[in-house]
């Protein structure tokens, strides 16, 4: 007799171990992760297993692979849930979302729109068709030699293109940079296409605020392109360092169901279709939320889960068992962790330090790879090891915005 369904996670990182966490917490069931090689987050697991293939980012590994992997399992288990988590397996998934559907569940969206969003400097222009307020954008190439932008300094330099920016390797590599000067900006861009990147160039004002004026808004579309869950974070600090710049530490679940409703509204008029993980910064200066991105997947932190709202109930539930689902406005207060409450409670904002000890107090809180069902001695050693390589990274290159 064939099984309900299978997991299959696409990523080791601490987004497809929070993904296996989402779907252990709701049904006991064991996930397959898989990438080109097992990450610390999902090492010596007893929530979720990992296969790994050299090259496994490149399209006919990829195809090839997944393809074998449903001819393998499509006798035991009666549904293949495909979950992506990073935005080049999203790629991936999309350009070969036909093949795929053969079999897995694949609730993703289409390529042209993956196309439109994924790149930032289309997606700014659908912004501004749906009146979506963002940062002042200056977009280069790399004939570009004068950059006259019309905003001030510190500026904000970023590949329009994430995913082929994720592929280069370069000395002082960033996510993004905070730049205070033009000829900074113009050795940062030169750096970049000597990488051999060869998409466009984002410069865009600095929104001022320290983390506590980040948001984030995670939503779940079905497969008919109608809303159906939309839970905000408030950013209570991020990570710190080269490579986890835009990373969040600290999230406090909240509400705005005016965000909730625009947001709403935008993606159901595009047709969108699977989870979607907004960055946003609220401007004191004209009092709205500029956004940032969208990413064409969950977001990295556990807090919507954390919050009530099950990721993996929500794709299990319309997929596989085909329930009706009403839509959800979260508004449940939560605390999700990335960081030792030491660390959190030198770093944040001390305006936050009521609301964090109150939620702390209230055992209102959580962390992504701490899990009381999936504790052997290895994975408590590389979960330890982790957590505590924190205070050495804000030590190191935390910095106070402004």
């Amino acid at each position: 007799m064939k099984k309900t369904f299978k997991p299959i996670i696409l990523g080791t990182d601490k987004n497809a171990y929070s993904m296996a966490k989402s779907f252990y917490e709701e049904y006991r069931i064991k996930s397959l992760a898989i990438g080109k090689k097992r990450l610390y987050p999902t090492k010596f697991s007893r929530i979720v297993d990992v296969l790994t293939f050299d090259d496994f980012d490149v399209n006919k590994v990829f195809i090839n692979e997944l393809l074998k992997l449903g001819e393998q399992l499509k006798d035991e288990y009666e549904k293949l849930v495909l979950i992506s988590c990073g935005d080049n397996y999203t790629e991936l998934i999309v350009q070969n979302k036909k093949e795929l559907k053969k079999y897995f569940v694949v609730p993703y969206l289409d390529e042209k729109l993956q196309k439109q969003l994924e790149n930032k400097d289309k997606f700014y222009e659908i912004c501004e068709k749906y009146k979506l307020d963002y940062p002042k954008t200056y977009i280069c190439d790399s004939s570009d030699d004068n950059l006259n932008f019309d905003f001030e300094f510190p500026v904000v330099v970023k590949a329009a293109n994430s995913i082929e920016y994720l592929k280069l390797s370069f000395v002082g590599k960033q996510k993004a940079y905070f730049v205070d000067n033009i000829n900074e900006v113009k050795k940062i861009i030169e750096n970049i296409y000597q990488a051999g990147y060869t998409d466009k160039v984002i410069i865009q004002e600095y929104i001022p605020g320290d983390d506590t004026a980040g948001f984030v808004l995670n939503t779940y579309s079905n497969q008919n392109g109608r809303v159906k869950m939309m839970c905000l974070g408030d950013v209570v600090l991020e990570h710190y360092g080269p490579y986890e710049i835009g990373n969040y530490a600290a999230i406090i679940a909240s509400y705005n169901l005016g965000l909730y409703q625009k947001y709403q509204k935008f993606l159901e008029d595009i047709g969108y279709i699977g989870f979607a993980h907004f960055d946003l910064k609220y401007d004191v200066r004209d009092g709205k939320y500029k956004l940032f991105e969208i990413n064409l997947r969950q977001g990295r932190s556990y807090y919507v889960t954390g919050a009530g709202n099950n990721m993996a109930k929500l794709v299990v539930d319309e997929y596989v068992y085909g329930k009706e689902q009403e839509l959800v406005y979260s508004k449940n207060e939560w605390l999700w962790l990335d960081i030792p409450k030491k660390v959190l409670f030198k770093y944040a904002n001390k305006n936050y330090h009521g609301k964090l000890r109150e939620l702390i107090k209230k055992k209102k809180y959580g962390y992504t790879l701490f899990y009381r069902y999936d504790f052997s001695p290895f994975r408590l050693a590389i979960v330890l090891k982790l957590h505590q390589l924190n205070f050495k990274m804000y030590r190191n290159y935390f910095r106070c915005k402004k």
